[in-house]
Formats: C-alpha cells, structure tokens, sequence
C-alpha cells in the first residue's frame, strides 16, 4: 500500500483521537492536525507525529500553543483560516474531517477545491451542504470516503454492486440510552442519562444526538447524497446490538449486510487505507458470542427527530441547514441544563417550521440559514 500523508482536522475529539491510536497499523505521515481549544492534548501528539502544521480554531489556544511547541519548527496556525491552511496544505493526500459542527464545512470545501480526498466524519458537511459537496467533489475527481460506521458499512457493501443500481439502503440504529421508553417517560431524563450509550464511546454532541435520535436522521440526509437515492428509500430499524452496521437491498430483493465489533476504529482504519485492507486492532467479532442479532421498528412518537429529518430531506433546499443548526444549539442548550430533553426536537420542528426557505442553494444561504436557526433557538421561550 503507497504511504498516504493525511491532515486531521479535530485530532483531539473522538474521532480524531483514535485515528491518531490506529496509525501504527496504518501506512499514513501526519502532515497537520487541528484542534478547538486542547493545547495539551495537540501538543503530545505533534511531538509524537511531528507534522508539519498545527491549527486551534479558538485563538487564545492558538497563542498557548505557538508557546508550548517553540522549541520545534512546527507552524502553528489559528482561526478559521487555520483550519482551511491544514485542509488545504500542499503535501496532504487525504484530510480527515473529524470536527464537529458546521466549522469543518469550509475546511471540507476547500480540501476539495484543492484536489484533495476526504475522509468524511463531520455530518454537518453533508447534511447542510450535501448538493454542494458532491457536485464539487465530482467536478475535483475527489473521493469522498465515509467514516461514520453505518456509511462505512454502506459504502464497503457498494462495491459489489458493479453496474446494478441500489433499491434501498437500510440504516441501522442502536436506539441509545432510552430504546423503549415511551415519550412521557423521556419528559425527565438528565443529560448524564443522555450521555450514558450502552454501545459506542462518543462524544457528547452525538452522543445526545443518538439519544433524541437525530443522529440517525443526520445520517438519513448524508446518505441521500452520498448515494444518490430518495429519502423514501432510506429505511431505519433499530438494532440493539450494534453488530450490523446497515445493509444495502438491490432490485432483486438480495440484501448485502456489513458486520463488525462496535469500535470506530475499523471504519477509520478503512478510509485510511482504502481500497487497501490491513490488520487493524479492533476485536474480531464472534457471531457464537453474540448469539442473537435483534431488529426493531423505531418509535417515531417517542422520537420525532424521525420524522423531523425525512421532512427536511424530502424539501432539500437550506431546510437540512435549518434543521441542523436548531438542533446543534437546542443539545447546546440541553448539555448546559437549559432545557429539557423533550424540547430539542420541538424546539427543531418549530424553526423548522418557520425558517425562511430557499430552493437554491448556495455556501452563503447555508450559512445565514444555519446562523438564523441557531439565533431563533437561544431565543425562544
């Protein structure tokens, strides 16, 4: 397998922490990494990956951090333009967009621009901008490779599909820390219940998100781009074990299934290396062990954010902007204990609902759409 040099934007978040963890498995030079505010964290992992460029997106982080690696020929960038200087940097082949919310949306934009493949691990991207994203990778001939575990599952059965077109996707859902309960039952559920997933270690953003359920339909909108199909051709079921990552279903009725241990680090492992398979660290999964894989139909009552999210695919437009921005500030309000559980999709579907609407979109509408919803959620009462 060639040596790929990647950038990873967020090496200090989930994601980019254990694709940083997997890189002794993997044939990859680290030429930049990026953070929000952790100066501790990047530091240890620029002197131990020695790239070429650092970036904080927060700018006194940025100052700590032009201290704390003075002793190295390491550039240290900050702000927004630091985060597209690590995107866009000369000698990366591949940029890992690991941030989270919509800040990795012009990084992403401009790796493309410069010819660059992208290992897509921030839904904002796509869900926000997908129409735009995906004409621009095809007008760049950049891959867009999936690192979310469903859309990695998606994408690794694709490739059996030769000229046959999908019928459906199946998206599978672990139902989160709440999986039964009925909504009266959520009115009272705290923020570290929300936290608790039983499967996946992630952070807390979509962690909440998995828990309202908005996750999933986050990944409903992604994968309307990234594979070209309907959102009525998008099914979801729950799935408790997290042992199948989502199928495909062609014309036939043949379904093609990907199966793994819940650990991100094998969807990461294979964006890196792509189309290439190496030994990775994760567990090998035991179907003997696990003895029964169960399947559930999801509570669209209970968890609207269902719904919500088939609403705004099937309008297209800056309604999946709209969508995400409320949702982004109403878990920001949940996670400082300003609302209650129940309230994020309501607070969702309400600007939803009343939110402008724009047919075509363009990077500008996106923004102001996602600004405009963010506002109409901290201020409502």
């Amino acid at each position: 397998m060639m040596k790929k040099r990647i950038a990873i934007l967020g090496s200090t978040g989930s994601i980019g922490t254990q694709t940083v963890d997997i890189l002794d498995s993997v044939a990859c030079e680290v030429v930049a990494l990026t953070t929000n505010r952790n100066v501790k964290l990047l530091e240890a992992q620029a002197r131990r990956l020695h790239p070429q460029l650092v970036a904080a997106f927060d700018e006194e982080a940025a100052k700590s951090l032009r201290i704390a690696l003075a002793d190295t020929n390491i550039e240290v960038c900050a702000g927004r333009e630091g985060l597209i200087r690590a995107a866009t940097l000369s000698t990366a082949d591949l940029v890992v967009t690991a941030v989270v919310g919509m800040v990795g949306l012009l990084p992403t934009l401009e790796a493309i621009a410069a010819g660059k493949d992208i290992a897509l691990a921030n839904k904002e991207t796509l869900v926000c901008a997908g129409e735009l994203v995906m004409r621009a990778a095809k007008e760049h001939g950049v891959k867009i490779l999936p690192i979310d575990s469903e859309h990695s599952a998606i994408f690794q059965c694709a490739q059996a599909r030769g000229e046959n077109r999908l019928a459906k996707i199946i998206l599978t859902a672990s139902g989160g820390p709440f999986f039964g309960k009925e909504r009266a039952e959520l009115s009272s559920v705290t923020r570290e219940q929300a936290l608790h997933h039983p499967n996946w270690n992630m952070g807390a953003k979509i962690t909440i998100d998995s828990a309202t359920m908005f996750n999933k339909g986050l990944e409903l909108i992604e994968a309307m781009w990234l594979y070209e199909l309907p959102p009525e051709e998008i099914e979801i079921v729950i799935h408790r074990e997290s042992i199948v990552h989502s199928l495909i279903e062609f014309a036939d009725g043949a379904v093609l299934a990907q199966l793994g241990v819940p650990d991100m680090r094998l969807p990461i492992q294979y964006a890196l290396t792509y189309p290439a398979r190496v030994p990775c660290k994760v567990p090998r999964l035991s179907l003997a062990e696990i003895g029964r894989l169960t399947f559930f139909a999801p509570d669209e009552e209970a968890f609207p954010a269902l719904r919500i999210a088939r609403l705004a695919a099937g309008e297209r437009g800056n309604a999946c902007a709209v969508m995400n921005g409320a949702n982004e500030a109403a878990v920001d309000l949940f996670l400082h204990d300003r609302i209650r559980f129940l309230e994020i999709p309501e607070r969702v579907e309400r600007v939803l609902a009343e939110a402008p609407r724009y047919r075509e979109l363009t990077l500008e509408r996106v923004l102001e759409s996602d600004a405009l919803a963010r506002e109409k959620v901290y201020s409502l009462r």
